[in-house]
């Protein structure tokens, strides 16, 4: 069995889709791995170092994936570089396939067996296979050391013999995996902090990492979660109540962090160019969901806008800005999956199409697009 970890190709991607740990952990379980030359570089591991791990280094893609059972990605490969590897190989990684029916398509007529790990269905047994979670949780770090980045006052209140400073004042928008991180690492940075959602279970967590919470506590808010944990598209009836108590609660914020998403949906729009006029100059707004159209009206993918005296970050990829640690978590992430589609005893692949696991996150088999969620 040979496992292929090519480098990844996109623009400003650091991650890479395995590590001298997991490497080691492969070929416990009867693979040879081949990682492209330089693949993890960008994570702080050198080629050296998968080398003392077992693996083999080879000069580009195309020897990493050549005779490869399992193709690892970062990114979703284009369908020529899927074609690189056998047909019947399994490409796993995350494959993004919302809105992108063409891109999918291509891997799809190559051949490859593709599996898109934001489709891991959130029960027990696949909570280390969760890279939704690993990814968000980095992200929502990263997102408030970007805000004190820009941010040109400290976060925590100094008493000082010349005066007190004042704390910062954060608002976190969305209290899913992202924002209670940006929540809890906020307080450590000793800012104020205050959090709203649309899910009634996000209160209690809000508050037990010591912020408040604000929201319109109404009967709707009651029912707006699914069985999956995900918050429901919401009315506009709704909408307009908790966007009349944002605006004004956002008046008197310094920092203002949104990470709202509805999978498989363009983002919701929170924070209007209203809100954002009526903030304080030297306020900073960080939008984590400017790769699905953003939250935040105003927000420029790739870029810190600069709107009067308000600065809107657009940073892309934000969990990549810290790739050494999300490349920690997402390589373990793989491992875990594709320790289920192997026969540890025979040491050899051994998928079982009809797993839960398997049916969730397959995307293409057999020259076709297979997942429901991507047939119309």
């Amino acid at each position: 069995m040979k496992i292929a970890v090519p480098l990844e190709r996109e623009p400003g991607e650091g991650r890479v889709a395995a590590t001298p740990d997991t490497v080691k952990k492969f070929k416990a379980l009867g693979f040879d791995v081949a990682v492209e030359a330089g693949a993890g570089l960008k994570s702080r591991i050198t080629d050296a170092d998968y080398e003392a791990a077992g693996a083999t280094i080879v000069a580009d893609a195309a020897a990493a994936s050549a005779g490869a059972d399992i193709v690892l990605t970062v990114r979703r490969p284009t369908g020529e570089q899927a074609g690189l590897a056998p047909a019947g190989a399994l490409v796993i990684g995350m494959l993004d396939p919302h809105g992108h029916k063409d891109a999918i398509q291509a891997i799809a007529e190559k051949n490859v067996s593709a599996f898109a790990m934001e489709f891991m269905p959130r029960i027990t047994r696949a909570q280390v296979m969760d890279v939704l979670s690993s990814q968000a949780n980095l992200a929502g770090y990263q997102a408030v050391i970007d805000a004190a980045s820009e941010y040109d006052r400290a976060f925590p209140m100094m008493m000082t013999a010349a005066g007190t400073v004042s704390a910062a004042k954060v608002f976190i928008m969305g209290a899913g995996v992202a924002g209670l991180q940006a929540i809890a690492t906020a307080r450590r940075l000793g800012a104020i902090v205050t959090a709203t959602d649309v899910r009634p279970a996000a209160k209690e967590q809000v508050a037990s990492l010591g912020a408040k919470f604000v929201a319109v506590e109404d009967e709707e808010f009651k029912q707006a979660e699914t069985a999956a944990g995900y918050a429901k598209p919401m009315s506009a009836e709704y909408q307009a109540k908790q966007a009349a108590l944002v605006a004004e609660h956002i008046k008197k914020q310094d920092i203002v962090v949104t990470t709202a998403l509805i999978p498989g949906r363009p983002a919701p729009k929170l924070v209007s160019a209203e809100m954002v006029a009526s903030m304080k100059p030297g306020s900073v707004l960080i939008d984590l969901a400017v790769e699905r159209g953003g939250n935040v009206e105003g927000a420029v993918a790739g870029e810190v806008a600069q709107v009067g005296g308000v600065k809107i970050v657009g940073h892309l990829n934000v969990a990549g800005r810290i790739a050494a640690s999300a490349s920690l978590l997402y390589a373990k992430n793989l491992y875990a999956f594709v320790e289920t589609l192997v026969d540890k005893k025979e040491k050899q692949l051994a998928v079982n199409w009809d797993d839960e696991l398997v049916k969730a996150t397959l995307v293409t088999k057999d020259g076709a697009i297979v997942h429901p969620a991507l047939q119309n």
